[in-house]
């Protein structure tokens, strides 16, 4: 094992544990306008704060939690990889992502905690259920109202076309 971890460059790094990154995330710049992604980021400050913790990088995205493919994410994703903290500090387990549990188990294949500072215990199995359930609903009405989209912007090209044709505007 440290052999394979000296070749990926991870091995050497012996962090303490009180070593800690800021995660952050709205969905929408209008959110992030109105001050919600500061707020949350202060928040994530004061809890690390008032546990000790050294803060080595605050990383935050304005996207939404079905999109993989965020640049603070991946940049949090790349500090794991190397080794360069030992917690992720995340205010709702939904700010990481809709659908986290690759990213969870990438972050503990790492050697990192997930650290949630917000989450409220679930009353029970069933309230546990139901929010799970509505995540999932989240997530293909999302996917559904997309390809809809899709499928208009499309259409509308068509037309476009269509119309450039008809009118003799050119070749298209």
């Amino acid at each position: 094992m440290e052999e394979i971890n000296r070749i990926l460059g991870t091995g050497g790094m012996k962090v303490e544990p009180d070593v800690v990154v800021l995660y952050a995330r709205v969905s929408t710049k209008k959110q992030a306008d109105a001050g919600n992604l500061e707020r949350q980021m202060e928040r994530l400050r004061a809890y690390a704060q008032e546990k000790g913790y050294r803060v080595v990088a605050e990383y935050s995205d304005v996207a939404s939690g079905l999109d993989q493919n965020r640049r603070g994410l991946e940049r949090v994703l790349k500090s794991a990889e190397r080794g360069e903290f030992k917690k992720l500090l995340i205010e709702y387990p939904d700010r990481l992502a809709r659908f986290g549990y690759a990213l969870e188990r990438h972050l503990k294949y790492c050697g990192m905690e997930i650290e949630i500072t917000s989450q409220k215990e679930p009353e029970d199995a069933r309230t546990e259920l139901v929010q799970d359930l509505l995540a999932i609903v989240t997530f293909f009405s999302a996917r559904l109202y997309g390809a809809r989209g899709g499928r208009k912007i499309r259409q509308g090209f068509r037309e476009l076309v269509r119309d450039a044709e008809e009118a003799g505007e050119g070749q298209i």
